[in-house]
């Protein structure tokens, strides 16, 4: 019973790939929300502008 051999640990995956990958995903989510919210701000500044101008 003693002539088992021990379980070998599996490989551990580095962590520099799985986290530039993740920081990827993350940067590029940032740039679409950021370009989401600046069109919606300019949506609302043209339309604030709109609003004004027929009002005279």
């Amino acid at each position: 019973m003693t002539d088992r051999t021990p379980k070998e640990n599996p490989p551990k995956r580095p962590a520099k790939p799985a986290t530039s990958s993740r920081e990827d995903r993350l940067k590029a989510a940032l740039k679409a929300n950021m370009a989401r919210r600046k069109a919606q701000a300019r949506a609302r500044k043209a339309a604030g502008a709109a609003d004004t101008d027929n009002e005279t």
